[in-house]
């Protein structure tokens, strides 16, 4: 079957009332960027409430690439591979059209069990929904001998749409969901060389998040090799959340003062507080909103329900955890899915790892820490600027 058009469904965008269409034309606006590498063979377009992927020739070349491209845009639900035919008031030809389809795509002689689904858009037709399914489920009866029906758990389900054009389509690919990135602001990532940052990435863009990232380097004690890590993982997700910039902090000298002058079982708290506090500096000069982690409540003594409360603290952003009720089992199958776990396993160390105490609080009490921070008044605030100015940006 050459195909030459993409039926692009959406799901929650339809709910939005008045605002659809801007929520759409984000939709078509990053379909066409995934595609832009094939921007002069196909044209993508919204009509009645769909969006459609169109080329005036046959693009079998392109057919799984583009399949893969689609799948991971967020905002789309199903991509549907469809015959388009010109609309026609006249039943026969519909019927004809549609078994000419089933021909190309299942064979002369096929034999499986089916049903056919109607959506009459174009009231003009004269015939109701049901009454097409009716007539052209006869008609597939009579011409494929070996074929039956099955209205309530078909093989094949044959979908007919009558709008100002006719889409015929048997195939149904599932798409990511979500809203289209764009239409809900942008927030900054504390990205690390972990399995679960890399996958709080994806799912806060799912929201349609713009997602610009921050990782926390710290030469020599983490190699060239770490930081690679990172910009691969940044590299994996934008293929779902367009191009991601990563600011890259050299946190070195703010880690050994810490380490020099506080408390060993304070020191991921009070790490983690700086990390939070400069992550938030560079969110505001590039216009985010939010800060975005990788935290799930429990998983290690940094992310007790106490230790969250101390970093948030320090942060005038909201900080939005979209694992924070995940176990492990379920972040470590989302990675899977989204290509970054072989890349976030590989044995690079990463600046947390390196400066762990042996025994990290866990309920860590405020007025503890803030007297352990006072003991880097001297220095920290001259660290943290020059931390800021001169770290480096790479675009993934």
């Amino acid at each position: 079957m050459k195909y030459e058009s993409f039926l692009i469904k959406y799901s929650e965008i339809g709910l939005k009332g008045k605002n659809r269409y801007k929520f759409e034309d984000a939709l078509v606006n990053n379909i066409q960027n995934s595609l832009y590498e094939w921007k002069d063979v196909f044209n993508v377009y919204k009509e009645q409430e769909r969006i459609y992927v169109d080329s005036n020739r046959d693009f079998s070349e392109y057919y799984d690439k583009v399949i893969e491209r689609l799948k991971k845009v967020f905002g789309i639900c199903n991509i549907c591979p469809i015959k388009k035919i010109e609309f026609t008031l006249d039943y026969k030809e519909l019927s004809n059209k549609l078994l000419i389809f089933i021909n190309e795509v299942y064979g002369d002689n096929p034999s499986f069990t089916f049903k056919v689904k109607t959506r009459r858009v174009n009231k003009e037709f004269p015939l109701h929904s049901d009454e097409v399914s009716a007539e052209l489920g006869h008609d597939i009866l009579c011409q494929f001998q070996n074929t039956k029906v099955d209205v309530h758990n078909p093989e094949i389900r044959f979908f007919v749409e009558i709008r100002n054009h006719i889409n015929i389509y048997s195939e149904i690919i599932s798409g990511p969901g979500g809203l289209p990135i764009g239409t809900s602001g942008k927030a900054m990532l504390l990205l690390s060389g972990g399995i679960d940052s890399p996958v709080a990435g994806y799912m806060i863009a799912k929201r349609g998040v713009v997602v610009e990232a921050i990782y926390f380097h710290a030469p020599p004690y983490t190699s060239d090799r770490a930081k690679q890590k990172v910009i691969d993982l940044a590299k994996i997700v934008s293929q779902y959340s367009s191009r991601i910039k990563l600011h890259v902090i050299n946190f070195t000298d703010i880690q050994l003062a810490i380490y020099e002058k506080c408390p060993h079982d304070e020191l991921t708290i009070i790490m983690r507080r700086y990390m939070m506090k400069i992550a938030e500096r560079i969110a505001n000069d590039n216009n985010c909103i939010a800060l975005v982690t990788g935290e799930s409540i429990g998983q290690v003594a940094s992310q007790t329900l106490e230790s969250l409360k101390s970093t948030n603290e320090v942060c005038g952003l909201p900080v939005f955890r979209p694992l924070i009720s995940f176990d492990k089992e379920e972040i470590v199958s989302i990675a899977k899915r989204i290509d970054t776990f072989e890349t976030s396993i590989l044995p690079y160390e990463d600046c947390c790892t390196i400066f762990v105490a042996k025994h990290p609080v866990t309920k860590p009490n405020l007025n503890h820490i803030h007297k352990s921070e006072e003991k880097l008044v001297d220095c920290i605030d001259e660290l943290v600027d020059k931390a800021i100015e001169n770290h480096e940006v790479v675009l993934c």
